[in-house]
């Protein structure tokens, strides 16, 4: 059987999740009779220290019907060049509410918070595009897993509240950031306005994000959500893969982090222009090919011949992300296969 690394979303289902979903308690979501869907979202914005959440299918639309609650059409959200929300979901913030963007570039896409409020420029009067919003993506993914530093998250939420601009966390991989930093989930939420979360990376739910934020904000967003076609039946089979996940799944993140530096470790062996494997922090290992005589699809079809599945995300960019489903003994097969489709 393959080895996949493309993604902490591939992941199965394990069976005391199955079991959970199997007896789930159900009802109409959107009549709001889900007592499964309605107990995970106020379990998930208690833990945030939110009013509210709203469970959606994707970290997708959690995140973008957060920032249409901050951002009105035709004003500004400003994010990290290589962030999620700016260049991996299809331009949803300008299809679906108008919404400009604008970006910083971070190495590793590390937040500086003087990056962002350097190019903010909120109230800029009837000629010129208003800054509304700054989202920041913790842990980020094109930049390989990076948690960003909480003293930088601080400031720039005293600097956004000088300039009455609004912050969004894309916290699809919040759960990494919390195991690899040791900081709450209480002191990440009190900086942002709105949140995303995903259950469905790392923790191993089949389906299911939530936006958190106040209850008028989660409101509004129902609405949008049901705009956008998805507005849910009997979703608390879903929301209880979510509780099994919060129940049994956080802390055994260490040791995907674990695998992640240990690929690293060994990538680095072959060729340290590869990946510096101090930089690794969390459960995404990505490689720099430019010195490499091949390329990323080159790499990936070597390493998928061999039973490895890993991802090209540019021309010398390659991933790999571990996961739930990935132990010990995968890992030293996928170091071998690695260590061989690595040879020019």
């Amino acid at each position: 059987m393959a080895i996949d690394l493309r993604s902490d979303t591939v992941t199965q289902p394990s069976p005391g999740m199955r079991d959970a979903i199997a007896h789930a308690q159900v009802g109409d979501d959107v009549y709001g009779d889900d007592p499964t869907v309605n107990s995970l979202e106020e379990r998930l914005a208690g833990m945030f220290g939110k009013e509210a959440g709203l469970f959606t299918p994707t970290g997708s639309l959690a995140n973008q019907l957060a920032i249409r609650m901050l951002v009105a059409p035709g004003e500004e959200l400003i994010a990290e060049t290589n962030s999620h929300i700016v260049r991996a979901e299809l331009g949803a913030a300008a299809v679906f509410s108008g919404i400009t963007t604008r970006t910083w570039p971070a190495m590793h896409g590390l937040l500086k918070a003087s990056d962002a409020l350097e190019i903010a420029r909120p109230d800029s009067g009837p000629y010129l595009v208003s800054t509304t919003a700054i989202a920041v993506e913790n842990t980020h993914n094109f930049g390989g897993g990076t948690v960003q530093p909480i003293s930088e998250i601080a400031a720039l939420r005293k600097g956004a509240d000088a300039m009455g601009i609004a912050l969004h966390l894309d916290g699809a991989r919040i759960w990494n950031a919390h195991i690899a930093s040791g900081v709450s989930f209480s002191e990440y939420g009190k900086y942002f306005d709105t949140i995303s979360i995903c259950l469905s990376k790392g923790l191993g739910a089949p389906v299911g994000s939530v936006m958190l934020s106040t209850k008028e904000r989660v409101g509004n967003g129902r609405v949008w959500r049901k705009r956008y076609g998805a507005g849910m039946r009997q979703v608390g089979i879903l929301a209880a893969a979510g509780h099994y996940a919060l129940d049994n799944n956080i802390e055994r993140l260490a040791d995907d982090h674990r695998r992640a530096k240990e690929l690293a470790v060994a990538i680095a062996g072959v060729d340290s222009s590869l990946i510096d494997p101090t930089s690794v922090e969390t459960n995404i290992v990505g490689l720099d090919l430019t010195s490499m005589p091949f390329t990323a699809t080159e790499l990936s079809k070597r390493c998928r011949d061999a039973g490895l599945w890993i991802s090209a995300l540019g021309p010398k960019y390659a991933r790999l992300v571990t996961h739930m489903d990935f132990d010990d003994a995968q890992l030293t097969q996928a170091i071998e296969i690695l260590k061989k489709a690595l040879v020019a």
